[in-house]
């Protein structure tokens, strides 16, 4: 039996659970995949940095390129030194690679980085020079929102598993760090940084009640993070490739972590903000 799905009329943001409305004023967006896809295609570089740190020389089984997607999945959104660590404990499971090989979870996030930012800097380069331009390397419409919800006057933020220093210069290159109050990144430790930590010391500074706060990701971390703190979660269901549309294996995922709302990308930025400020 085909799924009935809910939107609002004429538009295709779906709608999982009626949660509050019309009272928003801060909002907390993920970066990559929500945001900016500079970084697109970053977890066919995570996987099989993965399954080579698992296996050494050994061909992986399916069993381990399975539980490998599933760490990812499920990881998305949160620090990639956390990632990391838990790839620690996956090589050591697994036993594979002799003790003396088994590296840290910084050394690991390194090798990870280093093959991450080739795709990166070329996209970077190509932004530059006039190649690519900003609407390319963005979310379709992501702009257009953030300059309704700007106009509102609410209080914008990046937080974002990527490293504070890069989400920082990325957030910058494509044309949309004008728009937040604060750019938060990766520290070395939770006790620095978490989005949970985030949102907890922004509640507690603004004396914010849980529905005046929405955060909006394509990770589960950001989405469940929110939820356990009252808060309200748009899910972007964001196709990276193409850079706008449905990705629907990231609809199931987001669901699961608690979503209220989804959409596709921000093309209908001006009735996705009349919706959000609707008394619901």
């Amino acid at each position: 039996m085909t799924e009935k799905r809910k939107f609002v009329p004429e538009t295709e943001i779906e709608i999982i659970r009626d949660a509050p409305r019309g009272a928003f004023k801060h909002v907390l967006f993920d970066f990559d995949g929500t945001i900016s896809l500079l970084r697109e295609g970053w977890q066919d570089i995570m996987a099989p940095v993965c399954v080579e740190m698992i296996c050494g020389t050994q061909e992986p089984s399916s069993e381990i390129l399975d539980a490998v997607e599933a760490m990812i999945d499920e990881t998305t959104g949160i620090q990639t030194i956390f990632q990391m660590e838990r790839l620690v404990e996956m090589v050591k499971e697994y036993g594979l690679v002799p003790k003396a090989k088994i590296l840290d979870a910084a050394a690991y996030k390194k090798i990870y980085n280093d093959r991450l930012m080739v795709p990166v800097n070329e996209r970077l380069a190509k932004l530059k020079s006039g190649g690519l331009d900003r609407e390319d390397v963005t979310v379709y419409g992501v702009h257009d929102f953030l300059e309704r919800l700007q106009a509102r006057g609410l209080a914008l933020y990046v937080f974002s598993g990527t490293d504070r220093d890069d989400v920082r210069n990325e957030c910058a290159k494509v044309g949309a760090a004008a728009f937040f109050n604060e750019i938060w990144g990766a520290l070395p430790s939770v006790e620095e940084y978490s989005k949970e930590k985030v949102i907890r010391e922004i509640m507690a500074e603004h004396k914010l009640k849980g529905p005046e706060v929405l955060a909006i990701g394509d990770g589960p971390v950001e989405l469940r993070n929110i939820k356990e703190a009252g808060g309200v979660a748009i899910g972007v269901c964001s196709d990276e490739q193409r850079g706008q549309g449905w990705d629907m294996q990231k609809r199931d995922r987001l669901i699961s972590a608690g979503a209220d709302y989804l959409v596709a990308d921000f093309g209908e930025a001006e009735q996705l903000v009349d919706f959000l400020f609707e008394k619901g």
